[in-house]
């Protein structure tokens, strides 16, 4: 089982959002996620957050709230707990990302974006701004199968 984390950034109105486009074998092909990635030995959650933010945006993160934690399940993939952040403060100028291509997103046009299923479920306890949640999000392929959200069947 890999471990990560997932940051949606916000400056004012936006979120700042990368489209994976870059990697040919990448199971979050074609798609638009936030920031993140995986854990290296001896990581805390917050210390990857940070890590990969620095790396994959070239800013370093300042004010930053740990929101919950993912539990994907695939058929493909194998499971994945993912650590999922919010930050609305920052330093550091934005630089070009090795994964995909970065972009500054208006709120009102997030849902548009070609993304998981289970992103939107999540995206939405996020803006509806959720006490800490445990989210189960099952896959068949690209198929959302099932969501369990603190126990529950959505």
């Amino acid at each position: 089982m890999k471990q990560t984390t997932l940051c949606y950034i916000r400056q004012g109105e936006n979120v700042l959002m990368l489209h994976r486009i870059k990697k040919e074998q990448d199971e979050n092909r074609d798609k638009w996620i936030g920031i993140g990635g995986k854990f290296e030995e001896g990581e805390s959650p917050e210390d990857c957050l940070l890590r990969e933010t620095l790396e994959e945006t070239g800013l370093t993160l300042t004010d930053w709230r740990y929101r919950g934690l993912v539990t994907f399940v695939s058929d493909e993939w194998g499971t994945e707990y993912m650590h999922l952040f919010t930050a609305d403060g920052f330093s550091g100028t934005l630089r070009e990302c090795d994964e995909g291509v970065l972009e500054w997103i208006p709120l009102d046009r997030l849902y548009s974006l070609p993304m998981w299923a289970g992103d939107r479920i999540f995206l939405d306890l996020l803006r509806q701004e959720a006490p800490f949640f445990s989210l189960k999000l099952v896959y068949s392929g690209e198929t959302l199968t099932q969501a369990v959200l603190n126990g529950k069947p959505l």
